[in-house]
């Protein structure tokens, strides 16, 4: 007689033998959290804490129902969960984008350390638009997260209240504000502004200048460079305002305009590396030495800015912290924390041989 070959009414346990599965309406397999937890040899609220919490399951049970898991292709329903326990175990990000690794990186560490806790990061990018994301944040909303992540605190007023009004933890990363939303995680842009004016006063500059985004957290260094400049006497700061996002591209054609209008530039802080990295295309192209006839400072310390000729001075912020420091921030309020975060992450300038 021929051996029978499994059917869509069975599945396959570790050891090979075929376990009956109940079929239900719209799929092959309706798979129950109790058929893996039977499979796993655990209760069916150790398979729950995989999926919800898996922190608190010991690392051997932990592996042990993944495999499970895997091999039965069982898919948790989190809609029915939801319902029943009034949680989605989503934590809603919105971010203008992740072209830039400087936002990638600190989205990559707040989502993995929101899913060792049985978080679900629902992403979405706006742009630098204020209007999409109020837009996200309708659509966020309608999937119920237990929590927001923000970028700036640069919001609409209507944004702001309504966050304020749905009653979930919110944490502002990436600025700085006397008035968060709730909580709030980063840097003073203004005050990276000052530091860049400060360094050029420091070498000399005479004529420093800016090529910047328009964007409000650009804008902000904007505002502490030049009013750290007007401080020293320097009042009339040539500059270069372009559209975001930042481009290589963009800051290589800035930097013409910027010399031809004010020949005498001889220090230029560029609001991002990716400017500054097209600004010292621009200066080799024209036969311009950086940095003795001039000097040249970036924003975000990415990856490639020790591989520019010559090394590019820039200002560093340390991401993984902001997302670590952002996730934490977001479960101890879960757990039930009545404090609020407030975490200034700082910066540094990082002196290399373009400034």
């Amino acid at each position: 007689m021929p051996t029978a070959k499994p059917t869509d009414d069975a599945s396959i346990d570790l050891q090979g033998s075929a376990t009956p599965v109940r079929r239900t309406r719209g799929g092959p397999k309706g798979l129950r959290i109790t058929d893996v937890a039977a499979q796993a040899g655990v209760s069916p609220i150790t398979v729950s804490r995989v999926f919800n919490n898996p922190a608190s399951v010991a690392p051997e049970t932990l592996e042990r129902v993944r495999q499970v898991v895997q091999k039965l292709g069982y898919v948790p329903n989190r809609l029915a969960g939801g319902l029943s326990s009034a949680r989605s175990r989503l934590i809603a990000a919105i971010v203008p984008t992740i072209a830039h690794s400087l936002f990638s990186e600190t989205i990559q560490v707040f989502s993995e350390t929101m899913s060792r806790a049985g978080y679900e990061v629902l992403l979405a990018l706006s742009g630098y638009s204020d209007t999409n994301e109020e837009s996200l944040l309708d659509t966020v909303l309608s999937r119920r997260p237990e929590g927001v992540l923000l970028t700036g605190v640069a919001h609409t007023d209507s944004l702001r209240e309504r966050l304020r009004n749905v009653g979930i933890p919110v944490v502002e990363t990436w600025d700085m504000t006397a008035t968060p939303i709730d909580m709030l995680v980063g840097f003073s842009h203004y005050q990276i502004g000052v530091a860049v004016a400060e360094r050029f006063l420091a070498r000399g500059a005479k004529r420093p200048a800016l090529i910047s985004a328009s964007d409000v957290r650009a804008l902000a260094r904007r505002s502490g460079f030049r009013e750290r400049l007007a401080q020293a006497g320097v009042m009339n700061v040539a500059e270069v305002i372009v559209a975001p996002p930042s481009s290589v591209a963009t800051g290589k054609a800035a930097l013409p305009r910027l010399l031809d209008e004010t020949p005498d530039v001889d220090a230029v802080f560029c609001g991002s590396d990716l400017l500054a990295i097209g600004a010292l295309g621009a200066a080799k192209a024209m036969g311009l030495d950086v940095p003795s006839r001039l000097a040249v400072c970036g924003f975000g310390d990415l990856d490639f800015a020790t591989e520019t000729s010559p090394q590019l001075t820039t200002v560093r912020v340390d991401g993984t912290r902001i997302g670590v420091s952002a996730a934490r921030a977001l479960l101890d309020r879960l757990d039930g924390a009545r404090e609020r975060a407030f975490v200034d992450v700082g910066f540094s300038v990082v002196e290399r041989e373009s400034a």
